[in-house]
């Protein structure tokens, strides 16, 4: 097993959570925003009807709080292109809160991807442009202080798996970008969802090494993908369990779209694929 990749599995879901929103009442209030920075996963999360982002916001309601969700997630986006547009995506709108899910592709796109810090920018593994994408440790204290800045309240979201075989290369890649979050967020004192940490304890705890327990490829969200990251912010947001419960239950009928919805891109994609290879066999003119 992977060392840095499982050394921060939780012993109780309460120790996910940072101090900074423990045992307190829902920190959301009705009428105020919440931005989701992040990437294809966060873009996913609010394009999917069952997406984490959805299921946030409907938690959020289910328990007396209609707050106004901000999308800010662009598929392959790295820390470096969410700071470049945070003014325009999110600062501009003027939320109260903002959650940032990012690391992922930072660590999965490998050599242009974006280092730690500046010695590992010189490891020689990055392409020749890796100077112009900064660090991944500047880049993200960078996003928290103008967020700060401009009385936008951040929650740090650790990255989830790549992979959800917990000893692959990417998910010990990754560790330390995690443990740079987990510092970050004790050092500001913010709200924090250990997601890795969950997907890991949850993995774990199914035992399924040939089975996609929470994401669709390896790094996507499935239902319960979704369900978990969602869990994860809202208590990170100060939902306790039967506030949970009631977030949990507004859950189904969202389900219930999100399979149909997984129906419909299925069938768009099986078209495709016949149109394409029906185009491939046409002689050519």
């Amino acid at each position: 097993m992977n060392i840095h990749a499982l050394r921060f599995l939780p012993v109780l879901a309460a120790t996910l959570i940072a101090p900074a929103l423990a045992n307190a009442e829902i920190a959301v209030k009705s009428g105020e925003k919440i931005a989701f920075l992040g990437d294809s996963i966060t873009q996913g999360g609010w394009s999917n009807p069952a997406g984490y982002v959805k299921l946030v916001i409907a938690g959020l309601e289910a328990n007396g709080v209609r707050a106004e969700p901000v999308p800010a997630g662009i598929s392959g986006h790295k820390s470096d292109q969410m700071l470049a547009r945070l003014d325009k995506d999110v600062l501009s709108k003027k939320p109260q809160w903002m959650t940032l899910s990012c690391g992922v592709n930072d660590v999965w796109h490998g050599p242009r991807g974006v280092p730690l810090d500046d010695a590992m920018a010189k490891n020689g593994t990055y392409d020749d442009k890796v100077a112009a994408r900064g660090t991944y440790k500047k880049n993200i204290t960078a996003i928290i202080d103008q967020a700060i800045a401009a009385a936008v309240k951040p929650v740090m979201l650790t990255a989830t798996v790549i992979h959800e075989n917990l000893d692959s290369k990417e998910n010990g890649l990754l560790a330390p970008y995690n443990d740079f979050l987990r510092q970050l967020a004790k050092e500001k004192n913010l709200p924090m969802a250990d997601l890795f940490a969950m997907f890991a304890e949850r993995i774990k705890a199914e035992n399924k090494p040939n089975v996609k327990v929470l994401t669709s490829d390896g790094v996507h969200m499935n239902v319960e993908g979704n369900k978990l990251m969602a869990t994860g912010v809202l208590k990170a947001l100060g939902l306790n369990d039967a506030e949970l419960a009631k977030a949990k239950a507004a859950w189904a009928p969202l389900e219930a779209q999100a399979e149909e919805f997984a129906k419909k891109q299925a069938e768009a994609r099986a078209k495709a694929a016949a149109e394409k290879a029906k185009k491939k066999s046409e002689p050519k003119k």
